[in-house]
């Protein structure tokens, strides 16, 4: 069999990556593929298509008739002719394209954008169809010994090819033409009437909220990967059919719904400082972090020049590379994306275009700018006024609209959804108050957002669904609010001072799923910032819950923000003695020579410096006692980044000023060969 199989998800609409037949491929096996081939396509007989009937089922219709040419011929036995191998590796070629044009034209989510390239679909169509008839013209029929029926066949079906009129069905054009009819009202401003809208969803056949979701989650996809030409038109199409999503449907069908940010997709919180996420060679943020066998990240493209150049050493250690392997680093990947898209920062290259949705400040054209205008009053509406469905759904679609882009979520804002929102709060329904808690968390990441939540009191009602949320979910997605809330320097003591915070966020991480946990610790490390809650925070006992899992725990992340929370709180003395009464130096060390995460060695020499600063030389004799901390600290001072050495070098010249004063000569010996380094 001679057919590539390509992933539906992964293959772009539009591109066909068929592969030529080789000339060495046998006439039994190529003959045997064909058959395949015109059976799979013949399988599309059964797909829906909203647009392209016509074109689609002719298509269908002339490779079924060829089924029967390609089986006769098998059957039979025939030997064939050099020219009609040639002729059969041009039908394959063309077969592979028709099937992949068959497949965008039935793909689900897909119906909008098939709608509105019906010229770039009907003349890809027009083109393959010739093609076949091409082919046909080298056939040499008559030396073939088949019957005459199916001869006639064959012919018929090359004739229709060659004088096939394919043209956009009028009425894919009538439904295309009312589509740009409302992207030229949206972008003057004016509201669309209700039943044009309606029209144009069924006659693509949209007919439930998830439905429509799926056509805009399609064009979102289509937004990222698009030619910056395409982008106001894409922008376009997203804002029509969001608008739809919002006017015309009135529930929720949550079996179908995606609902992928919802069961513990939870935000992708961190304490990781931004300079990490910069590329070591490059400098530059990080696109597409990889990790190499010596357990260093890079971006890739930057790494692969590294590799092409001739290297075989890691460019940060000098080590030499066991392999040549790439690594995604996935979860670095995620808290970039989630970094640049809280801030606005866009990751695109100039030699690849590439757009991320969720750092979109402007919007992509006029029209998409006001269908996101008009759609932001009509949900605000809907929260105040509307019935409880009605309030439910609202929430829902601001939970969505807010995650998609920056510009959403001003316009969300200024529509004044926050206060209803806060009220929301209070709902006794699970699935209203986790939807408006995680609508209030997405506009919590703009600046106008927190300030609004915050100046309608709605600090005490976040904190009320962490302690006393009706869900896990919901509590958990509260602790996340309050982490981007406590961005805000002044707000970190307004948050401190409410009794019920510090606690309930420690009751999370007790009682939470890794993802819960680990909202719990990022949301107290935002807050331990203002040094007024770090001792909030040590009297609520969350030092022995964080040295738990540091020693138990399998999640990095969480392990490496534990160690950032641990190494803000060492810093108070209470902090520093509560670390050492747990005797958890050996667990801190055991991570600082097994972790390939930066970050988590610099936290853990802060946690030993702050621990050694405050609790003087008994600190310091604990430390001392373990010998293999030393090499790991010298490991810091060359592979960390410039503060990381900093407090190395700094905990090195505190070790060995304690040996030299020490009165053991056991301890004196353990660095005495130790080489000297200069602290700064």
């Amino acid at each position: 069999m001679i057919q590539k199989k390509f992933n539906e998800v992964d293959r772009r609409i539009f591109y066909f990556p068929a592969v030529r037949p080789c000339e060495t491929v046998s006439p039994a096996t190529l003959l045997g593929s064909l058959i395949v081939l015109s059976q799979n396509i013949g399988n599309y007989q059964s797909k829906f298509f909203a647009t392209q009937r016509r074109n689609s089922r002719e298509a269908i219709r002339k490779i079924g008739i060829l089924l029967v040419f390609f089986e006769e011929i098998h059957d039979r036995g025939l030997i064939l002719p050099e020219t009609a191998v040639l002729c059969f590796s041009e039908l394959h070629l063309t077969f592979q394209k028709i099937r992949f044009l068959l497949e965008d034209c039935s793909r689900e989510g897909a119906r909008l954008w098939i709608l509105m390239k019906s010229e770039m679909v009907v003349t890809q169509f027009r083109m393959l169809i010739r093609t076949v008839a091409t082919a046909f013209d080298i056939l040499p029929l008559n030396s073939m010994d088949i019957c005459g029926e199916v001869m006639e066949l064959v012919e018929l079906v090359a004739k229709q090819a060659r004088k096939a009129r394919i043209e956009i069905d009028p009425n894919d054009e009538r439904a295309m033409r009312r589509v740009l009819s409302v992207l030229d009202l949206f972008e003057k401003g004016i509201e669309p009437e209700f039943q044009v809208l309606k029209w144009v969803l069924d006659y693509l056949e949209i007919k439930t909220w998830s439905d429509c979701n799926k056509e805009i989650k399609f064009l979102e996809e289509q937004w990222v990967e698009s030619e910056e030409r395409e982008v106001p038109f894409l922008s376009s199409l997203l804002g029509f059919m969001c608008y739809c999503r919002v006017r015309i449907f009135d529930t929720l069908d949550y079996q179908n719904a995606d609902q992928t940010d919802v069961r513990c997709n939870m935000e992708v919180l961190s304490c990781l400082n931004p300079e990490d996420f910069r590329c070591p060679i490059s400098l530059e943020l990080m696109i597409d972090p990889v990790t190499v066998s010596t357990g260093q990240t890079y971006d890739r493209s930057s790494i692969q020049k590294w590799l092409k150049a001739g290297h075989t050493i890691c460019p940060k250690t000098g080590e030499k590379l066991t392999n040549t392997e790439l690594v995604p680093n996935t979860n670095l990947r995620k808290l970039i994306h989630q970094f640049c898209a809280d801030n606005g920062v866009s990751l695109a290259k100039t030699v690849k275009k590439t757009r991320d949705i969720a750092r979109t400040i402007l919007p992509g054209s006029p029209a998409a700018a006001e269908a996101m205008k008009f759609l932001s009053r009509i949900v605000a509406r809907n929260l105040v006024f509307g019935t409880s469905e009605q309030k439910n759904k609202a929430a829902y679609e601001i939970r969505l609209l807010a995650k998609a882009n920056i510009f959403n979520r001003s316009c969300l804002i200024e529509a004044g959804t926050i206060p209803p929102l806060l009220n929301l709060l209070y709902s006794f329904n699970k699935s209203t108050q986790e939807n408006a808690i995680a609508a209030l968390l997405k506009l919590s990441k703009h600046a106008n957002g927190k300030k609004i939540v915050v100046e309608n009191g709605g600090l005490r009602s976040i904190v009320a669904v962490l302690k006393r949320g009706i869900s896990l979910e919901a509590k958990q997605t509260a602790a996340a609010t309050i982490f981007y809330l406590s961005s805000v320097k002044g707000y970190r003591r307004l948050i401190g001072e409410i009794d019920e915070t510090i606690p309930a966020l420690v009751d999370l991480i007790k009682e939470g799923t890794p993802c819960g946990k680990k909202n719990g610790v990022v949301a107290l490390f935002g807050l331990a910032l203002y040094h007024g809650n770090r001792q909030r925070v040590i009297d609520a006992g969350t030092i022995p819950l964080l040295l738990h899992i540091i020693a138990s725990s399998n999640k990095d992340e969480l392990i490496v923000d534990s160690l950032a929370l641990l190494a803000t709180l060492a810093e108070c003395p209470d902090g520093a003695l509560a670390i050492l009464q747990a005797s958890s130096f050996p667990s801190i060390t055991r991570i600082l020579q097994s972790t390939t995460s930066q970050a988590g060695k610099e936290h853990c020499v802060s946690i030993f410096l702050s621990c050694c600063t405050n609790g003087g030389d008994e600190a310091v004799a604990v430390l001392a006692k373990d010998t293999s901390v030393m090499s790991s600290l010298y490991s810091v001072t060359t592979d960390g980044t410039a503060q990381a050495s900093k407090k190395a070098r700094s905990l090195i010249k505190m070790l060995h000023k304690f040996h030299e004063t020490s009165s053991s000569g056991q301890g004196c010996q353990a660095f005495t060969n130790e080489q000297s380094v200069h602290a700064w």
